[in-house]
């Protein structure tokens, strides 16, 4: 398939929008400098906020802490599981409210970045992707296949006829500038060759033929078509650049930190080096930032963003500079200066001569001078206010707790079917459920050896799902559980069975399934 042709300023579809008597002309654009709203480039700084990952009323107190710490841009992906739990049947009720979702960005007076995919990663179940499309005959995910093409575009074309409808496109005069198809697919496209590269010729022309009136980009994707933007994630992009000379440089994800995985230990990104990493990709030419996550790290956000408005008188000057090799110095026609003095020593400290003046950088750090003189800001001196959780032992009473035990003689026989040998969970429940019984029966005769003083039979379970309960005639006889990086785990145990009729019940628990695979479609 073709490319889409591109001028060097990408003028993207743009509409009027009537609001009351007065008609007003919205564009997004952009050139190699920087997103243009409206004819002006814009260095913007954005947070994630994941609407699903919190509940409808959080939503404005969240978007309104973000505004407050300095940022310009609220960016969501949007989880396709939770939208279309079954083929065709649509969910945006309560948590899953995107319009509302959007509409509350749009009334604290920020920009949106809508991240479709549909696949999303994000550290999400199945990675967004609902679990009916794996059995999608003939379907192979994330290549150039029919079957997954037709679905991905589907709820692609539902997402965007939805915001459409609510006019929440920029170029209809709502908040969002920016869209994204796909997901960090830069690796596996170049592991699947000619087929991965003809996919995303596909996917991008399929977004771009939706006429949103904005910007698509495609994040960690090299080969992103024109007039799609390639974009970086990282903990660090400042030796990111796109793949045309005409596009502007993009982070979509700036890492502040990394998951937790359970039982491991919690990762913690020192704000200042977050801050260096910013200042760095804006004086080496980047214009949009995106701190992945927001809600997430409140605590250290407010300090962080000061680095923007500390440095806010500079942005004009930079947006239209000729970037000078001594520091990193910017001026306009105007005569505007701004100074962005590096030290790129992790260790030692440095004192530098810059415009007849001297400055001291601590180790590992950018100073910010807005008018080539005044240090506004240095990234080492970020004052943050950190809490830690502990876990700490407590009073009962301080709690109020209720227990329910479930009984499991009581399941109707339409939950439940008998089957020769044991069945992988996934495919049973299809991710309605994170638990499945295996329930069997075991006669055990009076002249067992062990009902008599020998030793108490041994019963083993191998498993690859999270963890295992073994229930011996109703009681808890013991647990097991995998890790991440050990997947397969064994229960080994002791078994306290009587003569006559045994009832031995597994309680399999699957709380989440992978986000990222070559083959999504082949696993369970």
């Amino acid at each position: 398939m073709g490319t889409l042709v591109v001028s060097r300023l990408v003028i993207v579809l743009c509409l009027c929008l009537c609001l009351g008597s007065q008609l007003i002309q919205c564009t997004v654009t952009y050139d190699r400098k920087a997103i243009m709203i409206n004819g002006q480039r814009r260095i913007l700084f954005s947070g994630s906020i994941h609407y699903p990952r919190s509940t409808p009323n959080m939503w404005e107190d969240l978007i309104q802490k973000a505004k407050d710490g300095g940022l310009d841009v609220i960016e969501t992906y949007v989880f396709w599981n939770v939208h279309e739990p079954s083929p065709g049947n649509y969910n945006f009720e309560g948590r899953y409210d995107l319009v509302r979702f959007i509409k509350s960005v749009q009334r604290a007076g920020l920009y949106a970045h809508l991240r479709i995919g549909p696949y999303v990663c994000a550290e999400w179940n199945f990675g967004g992707f609902p679990v009916w499309l794996k059995y999608v005959p003939g379907i192979s995910f994330r290549t150039d296949n029919e079957p997954f093409k037709r679905a991905m575009q589907s709820f692609t074309e539902k997402i965007v006829g939805l915001m459409k409808s609510e006019k929440l496109f920029e170029s209809q005069g709502g908040p969002i500038i920016l869209s994204q198809i796909e997901n960090e697919y830069g690796a596996q496209s170049k592991q699947l060759g000619s087929v991965g590269y003809n996919y995303v010729t596909w996917a991008a022309k399929m977004a771009v033929e939706m006429g949103t009136g904005v910007p698509w980009v495609m994040c960690k994707e090299d080969d992103a078509p024109d007039p799609v933007i390639n974009t970086c994630n990282g903990f660090y992009c400042d030796t990111f650049t796109p793949n045309k000379p005409y596009k502007p440089t993009m982070w979509t994800e700036a890492w502040s930190g990394w998951f937790s995985e359970f039982g491991g230990p919690n990762h913690q990104r020192p704000v200042q080096d977050l801050a260096y990493a910013v200042a760095r990709f804006i004086q080496k030419g980047g214009s949009f930032i995106n701190y992945y996550m927001v809600h997430l790290w409140s605590d250290q956000a407010t300090k962080v963003w000061s680095s923007k408005r500390a440095s806010q008188l500079s942005f004009n000057s930079l947006l239209s500079s000729v970037n000078v090799f001594q520091a990193h110095l910017f001026s306009s026609e105007h005569g505007d200066c701004a100074a962005f003095l590096s030290n790129y020593d992790t260790k030692s400290s440095a004192r530098v001569m810059f415009n007849n003046m001297h400055y001291n950088l601590p180790p590992w750090s950018i100073s910010i001078l807005p008018d080539c003189r005044n240090v506004v800001f240095n990234t080492a001196k970020v004052g943050v206010q950190t809490s830690q959780m502990e876990m700490l032992p407590t009073s009962a009473g301080m709690f109020s707790w209720e227990s329910y035990n479930e009984d499991i003689s009581s399941i109707d026989d339409s939950s439940t079917f008998t089957t020769q040998g044991l069945l992988e969970q996934i495919n049973v429940t299809r991710d309605a459920s994170d638990y499945l019984w295996y329930i069997t029966r075991v006669d055990i005769g009076s002249s067992e050896s062990f009902l008599h003083g020998g030793e108490h039979p041994t019963l083993i379970v191998q498993s690859t799902g999270h963890a295992v309960h073994v229930f011996i005639n109703g009681q808890l006889s013991g647990s097991a559980f995998g890790t991440r990086q050990y997947r397969r785990f064994t229960y080994t145990g002791k078994v306290n069975l009587h003569a006559g009729t045994n009832r031995i019940a597994l309680l399999s628990v699957a709380v989440g399934l992978p986000v990222s695979s070559p083959s999504l479609h082949l696993l369970f």
